[in-house]
């Protein structure tokens, strides 16, 4: 691929036509030098074919060498197949266990012959940007690994930390409520001690979709300790929306079948309590609303199980912990 590069440069000198391709390269790889994240390079790419190719149907996505999967990244316009007719897919190497994948179709056997005819000069455009979208999965990477809860994909307490000022910055400007959802699994070691870490992990994961089944794209989600998720509903237009969510993730969740073995068809049913803290009526900072939501948590907990219950401030000194 390098020799096809030093080729387009060579004949530029001579052929206007090849130095408008290798003009287009660097238009690409400028354009991608100022994209924060993948998915931005994504639509760049998007962009850059759009103007040049008049392509209206691209999938961008991250092949995982080791598992063989897609990770989609960007998607745009109608969905289509690889083996489509007037369909094309590029693979960028990037010298990691993942490899980017660039799909679009074309809408007509005229676009097709021209991006046919200009194949060669397209593959060259996405390998002279490789580098570019190694440094996007990198950083992707990192990002992750520093943010994500390794064993259920939400966001860990450190994420919640850095970003939670930034939804109450959203409550204040748009003068709505923030409700904070402290969950926790009624007798969460008893799953431990009976079975083993693994299986308490499967039990965490069916929660974890249980929470995002039931809030918005809005709402924030982490897992903070053991068998603990808080959930920041930045959405809300009333204290009694939080508690209808609430029941809605209790009663989800105690329908959940786990599967415990897949060989023996052996079913865990779990249940889980909760409590609830509104900001800013519940507390002048953040620590104060999540303190008050993790002790009425175990107020709930107190009481029974698939509970929830709401914060009363002239309840809290009253509140038992076991």
């Amino acid at each position: 691929m390098k020799n096809n590069i030093l080729e387009i440069i060579k004949q530029s000198c001579d052929d206007n036509k090849k130095f408008k391709s290798l003009e287009k390269i660097y238009i690409l790889y400028e354009q991608l030098q100022y994209s924060s994240n993948l998915k931005e390079m994504a639509q760049d790419i998007f962009r850059w074919l759009e103007s040049n190719y008049q392509i209206d149907n691209i999938d961008f996505a991250l092949f995982h060498i080791e598992n063989n999967t897609n990770e989609s990244i960007y998607s745009k316009g109608k969905s289509f197949y690889l083996d489509d007719e007037n369909s094309f897919y590029f693979i960028i190497n990037t010298h990691t266990d993942l490899n980017a994948i660039v799909s679009f179709c074309v809408n007509s056997k005229e676009k097709h012959k021209i991006i046919q005819n200009d194949y060669d000069m397209i593959q060259a455009a996405f390998f002279q940007v490789s580098p570019i979208i190694q440094n996007g999965i990198i950083k992707k990477h990192y990002v992750e690994a520093s943010s994500i809860d390794s064993v259920t994909n939400v966001y860990n307490r450190k994420y919640l930390t850095e970003h939670i000022l930034k939804a109450t910055s959203l409550s204040g400007k748009n003068k709505s409520d923030i409700a904070f959802l402290m969950i926790g699994i009624d007798h969460f070691k008893a799953v431990i001690d009976e079975f083993d870490y693994d299986v308490g992990d499967i039990v965490l994961v069916e929660l974890a979709k249980v929470i995002h089944e039931n809030i918005t794209n809005f709402d924030i989600v982490a897992r903070l300790t053991g068998d603990e998720f808080l959930v920041a509903l930045t959405q809300i237009k009333s204290q009694n929306e939080a508690e209808v969510i609430a029941q809605k993730i209790i009663e989800a969740f105690a329908n959940t079948e786990i599967i415990v073995d897949a060989k023996t068809n052996q079913i865990l049913k779990k249940t889980i309590c909760i409590g609830i803290s509104h900001y800013p009526q519940d507390g002048d900072s953040i620590n104060q609303v999540i303190k008050n939501a993790d002790m009425f948590l175990y107020e709930a907990k107190n009481e029974g199980r698939s509970i929830y219950k709401v914060f009363q401030k002239e309840q809290q000194s009253s509140v038992d912990f076991f």
